[in-house]
């Protein structure tokens, strides 16, 4: 490894972390004493889709980052939960241990996080991904969805839409009126 400051080859470790991608080292030049932090990260095998019309294409995580970002907008989401979901299906397609996998297997495994996830996101990334083609079959996956529910209350993992009100208060606030005649 080369100092980044005077060029010379030899540095030593003094701090080694793992981090989420990879491992974090702290360095020391040996010959100018300068430190600087270098990153390691394990380089996965290439990973190439199967498209449904046949073609392949190298795995691109930006593409489906993006995909679900866009189910997901305007989405009450805790913050990296999009980036948690993509990084969980990206480390299972790699454990999968293929060079080549399907997409719809891609698709099966973003549903599967969407639909415990959020319920609003997972009925946007089916209904690109499933291609439905009429407002139909759209409705017998909303209806498949509902009768898997078992309360009216979002996943736990959902943050509310809207604040909940303090029990007890009325509309704006204010405590009801004690109704005595």
């Amino acid at each position: 490894m080369r100092c980044p400051y005077c060029q010379h080859p030899d540095s030593k470790v003094i701090d080694s972390r793992d981090v989420e991608a990879g491992i974090r080292r702290r360095r020391e030049c040996l010959n100018c004493q300068s430190r600087f932090t270098t990153y390691e990260r394990i380089e996965a095998q290439a990973l190439y889709v199967i498209k449904k019309d046949g073609r392949r294409e190298e795995f691109d995580r930006s593409k489906l980052l993006a995909g679900v970002r866009t189910a997901c907008a305007k989405r009450p989401l805790p913050t990296g939960t999009v980036d948690r979901l993509v990084n969980e299906v990206e480390a299972e397609l790699h454990r999968l241990g293929r060079a080549e996998v399907a997409s719809a297997l891609i698709g099966e495994l973003v549903m599967e996080r969407l639909k415990a996830l959020d319920q609003i996101a997972y009925v946007r990334f089916a209904s690109v991904y499933r291609e439905f083609t009429d407002l139909e079959s759209l409705r017998r996956e909303v209806e498949t969805l509902a009768a898997g529910r078992e309360s009216g209350r979002p996943p736990a993992t959902q943050l509310p839409l809207l604040p909940e009100e303090p029990r007890g208060r009325g509309r704006r606030g204010r405590r009801p009126r004690n109704q005595t005649s």
